[in-house]
């Protein structure tokens, strides 16, 4: 009895759970149970939202409308840097002149083009000089209301693009078939005008 009595009075048990290791002690007058538990691991969820980032992709496709869409909407296809200041915009695609005034078009017109020997320069230019009554040295054929822009490619009236329509081409300036129209454009223009020659 003596011995049961002491085991009685002090018990040890220790039981192993799913979640952690309890440990419980008693004697005459000892604590309560004490319970350590293992922690559960909670850095997965903040890793998934880390990992389902790829809203980057997202902006990339939304740049490349803008930047694709250089021309201002409307038949004339106009390039959108024909909408500052005095300039004269050529547009080979559509086959037109425009002249234009800090985005107000004050004249347009038919044109025609270099051939394939002899092209019409592409980009930003200046009216570099103006020559009502021109004749080319060159080819000695006449260049009424010639306003050159790139060395001797002039935009100016053609008889022959009155006469013969996209049958034909010119040496690389921009002709006119409208002398009315040109006539109109030369008297307003000035030197140092800007003439941008684009395809679109």
């Amino acid at each position: 009895m003596g011995i049961l009595r002491k085991l009685g009075a002090t018990a040890t048990a220790t039981a192993l759970l799913g979640v952690g290791l309890v440990a419980a002690s008693t004697s005459a007058g000892a604590a309560a149970p004490v319970v350590q538990a293992v922690p559960a691991v909670a850095a997965a969820p903040k890793v998934a939202p880390k990992a389902t980032a790829p809203q980057p992709k997202a902006t990339t496709p939304a740049k490349k409308p803008a930047a694709k869409s250089g021309l201002v909407p409307g038949k004339l296809r106009l390039d959108r840097r024909c909408m500052t200041g005095r300039i004269i915009c050529v547009n080979k695609k559509t086959r037109k002149v425009a002249f234009l005034y800090n985005g107000k078009l004050l004249a347009t017109g038919d044109a025609r083009f270099g051939a394939p020997r002899t092209p019409t320069r592409n980009g930003m230019f200046k009216i570099q000089r103006k020559s009502k009554n021109h004749v080319s040295s060159i080819y000695k054929s006449p260049m009424p209301y010639a306003m050159f822009f790139s060395g001797g490619q002039a935009i100016h009236y053609s008889a022959d693009f009155r006469a013969r329509g996209y049958n034909g081409a010119s040496h690389g300036c921009v002709n006119m078939r409208d002398k009315n129209k040109i006539a109109w454009i030369f008297a307003r223009a000035k030197v140092g005008d800007k003439v941008l020659v684009y395809n679109a």
